[in-house]
């Protein structure tokens, strides 16, 4: 990598698009953006707790695990069918083809039917473990949303997500900022696609897309309905089965939904806790961001750049998608080491939200979902205007960014 970037101009202009109101932008959150919430034992915040939420990993080992009988051995043995044993969306996936594949006939202990309870086993297991609530405190969540209603917008921040807890949508109702889900109604709240695919709400509504769905929601009458708890746990995890299960509601809308505000003009897609390994999103990016180049998406990675080969791969093919590891970025399809210049004045405090040391080597912090919401939250700063300017004035060898 013979180019170089500089964090403090990139993040000068990023700061300025956050703060300004008048930009279309989005975030997409992952699932690694729970992880950042740390609590204790008694679900109470730790920074050196364990996370709220587990990875994907230990997801599938915990629900998994509480399976018993020959719903256990059934999953073990599809499990062990699996390259590197599988996850639990893989897992789900063959439970599904199992179910509508066997009919009467028997395998693992479990024929067609026996497969389908399988199936609902798991995702009720799934739905104890990530059921879980806000603890007390300041949390990512709250700061995220302190960013979102902070401002006069001239259009409403939109949040999709692949995450089927409720993290997001509590931090709105505590802060008590509105916000639209697809859902309309008081009873039995109904998905409205015709609502999805407009922009009639004010700005000051934001939106909260939730790709895969969600804890919450159920099948009724031939149409999906929003319970109000985490008792309902019809989750989809779209993997083989994506491009089949995407063609119903609510999921249509949905991805329909984050195409269309990629086509937008003037629009920036911020991603944060998402790994890029999601074959259909990564698709609909792929298409929109070819169809418009007048929109932009910034990655912002955990890893270092050489450990996150989808986002790589995907930047590589598209110039107005950017990706910003830990160590180094891909910048209008350019890969280069991050290397801060001079510091700017009054720009310390600044830098300290977005660059500082990980295991003893400097790196960009905002692949951190916690890091990622301060930044955002810290974006309306009283020094904004002149550390931007004099960030700006900093001798750099970067093309200008692509949100620019």
């Amino acid at each position: 990598m013979d180019s170089v970037h500089n964090p403090d101009r990139f993040m000068a202009d990023l700061r300025q698009i956050l703060s300004q109101g008048r930009k279309r932008i989005g975030v997409l959150i992952g699932a690694g953006a729970p992880l950042s919430v740390r609590v204790d034992a008694d679900g109470k915040l730790d920074p050196n707790g364990q996370a709220l939420i587990p990875g994907v990993d230990a997801l599938t080992n915990q629900a998994l695990a509480k399976l018993t009988g020959a719903q256990a051995t059934a999953a073990a043995a599809i499990r062990a069918t699996l390259p590197a044993g599988g996850n639990i969306e893989t897992i789900l996936s063959k439970v599904r083809l199992l179910q509508t594949a066997l009919g009467d006939t028997p395998m693992h202990g479990l024929d067609g039917e026996g497969y389908g309870g399988l199936g609902k086993a798991i995702c009720e297991a799934i739905g104890e473990i990530v059921g879980a609530s806000l603890p007390g405190g300041r949390t990512p969540y709250h700061e995220l949303v302190s960013w979102v209603s902070g401002t006069q917008r001239a259009h409403a921040i939109e949040i999709f997500t692949t995450n089927y807890d409720l993290l997001i949508e509590e931090a709105f109702e505590l802060a008590r900022a509105p916000y639209f889900d697809g859902f309309t109604g008081g009873h039995a709240p109904f998905f409205d696609p015709v609502t999805v695919a407009g922009n009639d709400l004010p700005p000051r509504w934001s939106r909260v897309w939730k790709l895969h769905g969600s804890l919450g929601w159920k099948s009724e009458n031939g149409g999906v309905v929003r319970c109000g708890g985490r008792e309902c746990s019809e989750l989809v995890y779209p993997d083989h089965l994506k491009y089949d299960l995407t063609q119903k509601q609510p999921y249509a809308a949905l991805f329909e939904r984050l195409k269309r505000f990629l086509l937008t003009p003037d629009t920036v897609l911020l991603t944060t806790g998402f790994s890029f390994r999601d074959a259909h999103i990564c698709a609909v990016l792929g298409e929109a961001l070819a169809m418009n180049a007048n929109a932009a998406v910034i990655a912002f990675q955990f890893q270092k750049l050489a450990d996150e080969e989808p986002a790589r791969k995907l930047a590589f093919e598209h110039p107005n998608l950017s990706v910003y590891a830990a160590d180094a970025a891909v910048i209008g399809g350019v890969a280069g080491p991050w290397r801060p210049g001079d510091l700017p004045k009054n720009w310390g405090e600044i830098r300290a939200s977005f660059w500082g040391q990980r295991n003893d080597e400097p790196a960009l912090l905002l692949g951190d979902f916690a890091s990622f919401c301060r930044f955002c939250a810290l974006s309306y700063s009283s020094d904004l205007a002149r550390s931007s300017e004099a960030a700006a004035a900093v001798d750099d060898v970067d093309p200008d960014p692509v949100v620019a």
